[in-house]
């Protein structure tokens, strides 16, 4: 039988994949990539794209398709087995990438063919691909003199083990903490559906009673709603304090943040630059750190009056109706949900009930089957879990022209958070053009019972929000690997087309067709949806100034901050939050400790791109809300101009050719409540 990590004939054949089989096809790839950089290295004749760039592209395109596979699966069935076949290979994948971006042969043909007359011939996406391939090399330490390329290899290869590392330490201290309570007087304001959980939680567990646990379906509805502080405070303890000194030494991040911040300060020294964030940037949109200081710096001018009013009432309600002088971390949620109430006479649990997954994913389909002229259908494929649904996309002529799998619920070996990644990219082939495959995956409660599972309208801003990630990969028009669907787009402007999609989370039209109650089927009443809205920048302030927080971090962390110097990383967050923020967690919250996004994630002096993309998504989505938020004409040029050019053109020029103009951060502030 095949190897089925080599089998590259269709869909990934996940039922088949066993961590047996990983080693040897990583083994059998990386020898076949070898030797083919090294014929082409030895050939004479001049580089052409037809017998240089494509071999290469269809021998990497093969390497990451089976490594796509394994590191998918290691994040959504995590085992034993499967984590120790992960991590035997990463050393040797990273390896294998260092040498070929430091592989002078291929750099000299890349330059060559710049430089030849061929180049001229080539299409705008190839170009493109050309000139990101010369920068990578540069970036990969290519100009630098053998020893400091060894040495950069090697802090590449010690930094995918430490990444990897602090992940798994995140995940094993996620799912080692459960609270079982057995006296239901102590669950009082938890809503019926989380008990139900909680109690076959307990159950599976052979345990009497309920069992709580830190993944968020079980977490969140503890500090929203639990009026019992110490059981609050006991939840929000073990969270913030995940992955650090005050549980297992072994599974302390603390040190590897460290070594990570050293690693990466040296490394981006190698290529002479500055700091860390100096490296980043090269890929991206923004020109330098401080041109990213000063827009966050900016946006946290005005946002903090709005954050401090918010917590100033919160306060207040707290004192006048909750009888609570001090209101503590733990408290947060909890009163704020209960002044949502008070104020709007709606909660979120209220609305959850009229947000059944069998009418959500139908109202999110019909968006986009609207202002696209796009039909999506639910399809078969091989999948790693029995509640993983597939879907197929087709166009207007009925032509496949993309596919996605939805894993939504939380589970025990699954990895916190929603995420997008690339299965299958877009690109031409002797055989035709191939369908590009993305996966979508969510962290939501799993049905109860006989009912379908119920979403938060967070939840379905968050479905949309990685709905509209693989939308950007699957309806690329880029025929070239390299800068089709989500390839080749600078890191800053990637979170453009997902926070556009939110939007229509806000639209009557759009919400009317999906929110209908799970057991009445009656719809949305719109007095409801009008409450919503008017809650829509309920504490506003604070949720803008805590992203702030989290991307100030972050820059500095990589740009001015020295991990040898006289104050931890700790500290350095200590001292941005008494600049920006107005919520200060107690001491012993340990938040650097599970930023996986930056130390795990690739956000890495990247963090700052959600709200410097949420300043593209608004002001494009308020050309929809100029001509009509369903409109088809803007939908098609939306789609043709950013979705469809994949990173084959720079994001402003994609931006501008859309808009018509360059940014501007009104939109975005009018969408905040803050204009």
């Amino acid at each position: 039988m095949i190897n089925p990590l080599l089998d590259f004939s269709g869909l990934p054949r996940f039922p088949d994949i066993a961590p047996a089989h990983v080693t040897p096809a990583v083994e059998q790839l990386i020898a076949d990539n070898r030797a083919l950089v090294e014929k082409l290295v030895k050939d004479a004749t001049p580089p052409a794209w037809d017998t240089f760039v494509r071999p290469l592209e269809d021998a990497n395109e093969r390497l990451s398709r089976a490594w796509g596979q394994v590191s998918h699966l290691n994040a959504v069935t995590n085992s034993p087995e499967l984590r120790e076949a992960y991590n035997a290979n990463l050393p040797t994948l990273t390896a294998f990438y260092a040498d070929l971006s430091q592989n002078q042969g291929l750099f000299d043909k890349f330059k060559a063919l710049k430089a030849s007359a061929a180049f001229a011939q080539l299409t705008p996406a190839q170009k493109k691909i050309v000139e990101n391939e010369l920068r990578d090399f540069v970036l990969g330490g290519a100009d630098l003199p053998e020893d400091k390329q060894a040495r950069f290899k090697a802090i590449q290869e010690e930094l995918s083990t430490l990444s990897a590392k602090f992940e798994e330490n995140l995940l094993d201290t996620t799912n080692a903490f459960a609270l079982f309570v057995e006296n239901e007087g102590e669950l009082a304001g938890i809503p019926a559906d989380a008990l139900q959980v909680a109690r076959e939680a307990a159950q599976a567990d052979g345990k009497a009673g309920w069992k709580f646990t830190l993944h968020m379906p079980s977490y969140l509805p503890v500090l929203q709603y639990a009026e019992n502080r110490k059981l609050r405070e006991r939840m929000y303890y073990a969270y913030v304090t995940r992955a650090s000194e005050f549980g297992k030494p072994e599974l302390d991040n603390t040190a590897l943040i460290t070594q990570i911040l050293k690693l990466r300060r040296e490394a981006a020294a190698l290529l002479g630059f500055s700091s860390y964030s100096e490296e980043s940037l090269a890929t991206k949109m923004a020109e330098t750190p401080q041109q990213v200081l000063d827009f966050l710096n900016e946006l946290g001018q005005r946002a903090k009056p709005y954050a401090e009013r918010d917590l100033s009432k919160l306060r207040q309600f707290a004192r006048e109706e909750m009888r609570m002088d001090q209101l503590e971390a733990w408290d947060i949620a909890f009163a704020s949900e209960k002044l949502r109430v008070k104020r709007y006479a709606f909660s979120d649990q209220e609305v959850k009930q009229y947000f059944p997954e069998n009418q959500v994913l139908p109202g999110m389909f019909k968006v986009v089957e609207t202002i696209y002229g796009l039909s999506i259908h639910a399809s078969s494929a091989p999948v790693w879990h029995a509640d993983v649904k597939f879907f197929d996309i087709r166009d207007s002529q009925g032509t496949l022209i993309g596919q996605f799998y939805l894993d939504l619920y939380a589970r025990q070996n699954k990895r916190g958070g929603a995420w997008m990644d690339d299965a299958i990219t877009r690109r031409r082939k002797e055989s035709g053009i191939q369908v590009p495959v993305t996966y979508l995956n969510c962290n939501f409660s799993a049905p109860v019972g006989d009912r379908p599972a119920l979403f938060t309208h967070d939840e379905v801003i968050t479905l949309f929000h990685e709905f509209g990630h693989g939308l950007h990969h699957v309806l690329t028009r880029v025929e070239d690997l390299g800068v089709s669907g989500i390839n080749g787009v600078e890191w800053d402007a990637v979170e453009l087309p997902s926070q556009f999609m939110e939007n229509f989370c806000w639209e009557w039209d759009v919400v009317k067709h999906m929110a209908k109650h799970v057991d009445t089927g009656a719809t949305l009443p719109r007095e409801l949806f009008d409450k919503m809205l008017a809650a829509k920048n309920f504490q506003g302030g604070l949720q803008t100034v805590r992203q702030l927080e989290f991307a100030l971090f972050d820059m500095h962390l990589h740009h001015d901050f020295d991990p040898a110097g006289a104050i931890s990383p700790l500290q350095l967050l200590d001292q941005i939050r008494s600049q920006i923020a107005v919520l200060i967690p107690p001491p012993y919250n340990r938040f650097p400790n599970n930023f996986s996004h930056i130390f795990a994630g690739g956000y890495g002096a990247g963090y700052y791109s959600y709200k410097w993309a949420e300043v593209l998504s608004a002001d494009a989505y308020s050309l929809f809300e100029e001509n009509g938020v369903l409109n088809e004409e803007v939908g098609h040029r939306f789609w043709s101009e950013i979705l469809g050019m994949g990173g084959s053109r720079s994001a402003l020029e994609s931006f501008v050719a859309f808009r018509g103009r360059e940014p501007s951060m009104d939109a975005l502030l009018r969408h905040n409540g803050m204009n």
